[in-house]
């Protein structure tokens, strides 16, 4: 007889726990390539799990397979309509729905991970993958939540596994040519930074559907809500505007802010901000009143974050991100007719300027003259392969076992970078927090004009407690991140 969907994750919760026992005493599942102290047979590849196989997920795994030391052995995914191109790419792969039964029917034949789901299930997957001593490889951005971010970046060390998150852009050649000439000088000690994209492409600042549809029947929609609150499918949610509701993903700044946020943190050698403030566009429900939309991200924001200095910056450093088509200023130094594109970021230093593309691509100096004029030895190792490398450097690092290659933004760079745009999402979320008027009458909304504090160490905002709700979200009961 067929088990009850109730009855499978419970069993599979126990398995999970049982695992975590083990590791906690020393006797951890341990990858067939770490045996025998690290030695790998010259024929031993990979085998690779993808969980969220359609779309970035499908991608993915092409991209690690091409590097030609893995095999991609199972996949997952909740929904067979985005499955489908994976399925055929690789036919000797075992098909599963659930991760869970895949990782306990097949944990003895699977030595890393791949997880490419929704924002809101990373890190669920990735810690179960984590504690039956899997390698993993998050997509961006790692998790959905700040409190996630920072119990993955803990069990990466406590499991000792090899962690990779998908912003690609950190292997790229662009960004470690920023290093260069900012270690060099070129640009003098940094005082600001701008972080701007064109992005949301997908609906913001609007409510939740009233009518809801028919769910197809080749998606598990149990399954795709998982550690979120339960609510009926509508259409077009899935498989791309999820992005734009808070329950499932992390807005603008979740989307592309590894991308384009991670270069300056890179380069500078930020750490995680102290502050953060923040204005968002409107949508008007009619001509006199703003639209109050708290399960949906705002449409634009423009946030303003707080870095301590480094021996890099001239005290302490604001970062500007921009989304929904705002712009900062045009420097002074870019012609007319030179593009500043849709998304991009630009450093301003004591002695000058530099910018680039999202990822971190086209690095170039302002004036653009000065890029070709300029010249400073390469003194930061490039990754082999540059963005597509990022994908063969975890495999690869995964083979050789934990510790054994540098990675270019393995959990305990990922992890903070995530801390950063979540922290973002802190403010930008708390311009919806509603107090009723002392006389009763409408509302006043006291998030949208302060500077929120941030405590580090506990994980808090210091003067605003409203938004610490957000920190770390309830799971639906049933689902559990398991630490």
């Amino acid at each position: 007889m067929e088990q009850t969907k109730e009855s499978l994750h419970s069993k599979s919760r126990r398995n999970f726990i049982k695992a975590t026992a083990l590791a906690a005493a020393g006797f951890m599942i341990v990858p067939r390539h770490v045996l025998g102290k690290g030695f790998l047979a010259p024929s031993d590849r990979l085998m690779v799990a993808g969980v969220g196989v359609g779309g970035k997920g499908q991608s993915n795994l092409a991209n690690i397979y091409k590097g030609g030391k893995s095999d991609i052995a199972f996949l997952c995914d909740v929904d067979d309509r985005r499955a489908a191109n994976s399925v055929k790419s690789f036919p000797k792969a075992k098909y599963y729905k659930d991760y869970r039964v895949m990782l306990e029917k097949e944990h003895k034949n699977i030595d890393g991970v791949v997880v490419s789901t929704p924002d809101h299930n990373h890190a669920m997957i990735a810690m179960a993958a984590m504690q039956m001593g899997k390698h993993v490889y998050v997509e961006k951005p790692l998790t959905h939540d700040i409190y996630e971010a920072r119990k993955l970046t803990e069990a990466a060390n406590r499991y000792q596994v090899v962690t990779q998150m998908g912003n690609q852009g950190s292997s790229g050649d662009g960004v470690r040519q920023l290093q260069d000439w900012c270690n060099a000088g070129i640009i003098g000690k940094v005082h600001t930074v701008y972080c701007w994209t064109d992005r949301p492409s997908w609906p913001q600042g609007i409510l939740w559907p009233s009518t809801g549809g028919n769910v197809p029947p080749e998606l598990d929609w149990d399954l795709w809500l998982g550690s979120a609150p339960y609510k009926p499918y509508v259409e077009k949610l899935v498989p791309f505007n999820w992005r734009g509701w808070w329950d499932y993903g992390t807005g603008a700044i979740g989307d592309m802010g590894c991308h384009l946020i991670e270069p300056p943190i890179r380069v500078l050698g930020l750490d995680t901000p102290i502050d953060v403030q923040c204005s968002v566009g409107s949508i008007y429900v009619d001509e006199f009143k703003r639209g109050y939309f708290p399960d949906s991200c705002p449409p634009s924001s423009h946030v303003i974050l707080t870095f301590e200095k480094t021996k890099k910056t001239k005290g302490n450093l604001q970062i500007h991100w921009m989304d929904g088509g705002i712009k900062p200023a045009r420097p002074e130094e870019l012609g007319p007719n030179e593009s500043f594109g849709a998304n991009g970021v630009l450093f301003e230093g004591t002695k000058g300027k530099m910018m680039c593309d999202v990822y971190g691509a086209n690095p170039r100096l302002l004036p653009l003259s000065r890029t070709n004029e300029v010249h400073v030895k390469p003194k930061i190792e490039r990754v082999k392969g540059g963005v597509d490398g990022h994908y063969w450097q975890w495999a690869e690092a995964a083979i050789a076992g934990y510790g054994k290659i540098q990675l270019s933004s393995p959990f305990e760079i990922a992890g903070p970078v995530t801390e950063t745009l979540l922290i973002a999402n802190l403010a930008i979320r708390g311009t919806d927090v509603q107090k009723p008027k002392a006389d009763g009458k409408g509302f006043t909304y006291p998030g949208r004009d302060i500077k929120l504090l941030w405590d580090k160490q506990n994980l808090r905002v210091t003067n605003f407690d409203e938004v610490n709700q957000f920190v770390k979200r309830e799971y639906r009961a049933g689902w559990s991140l398991g630490v």
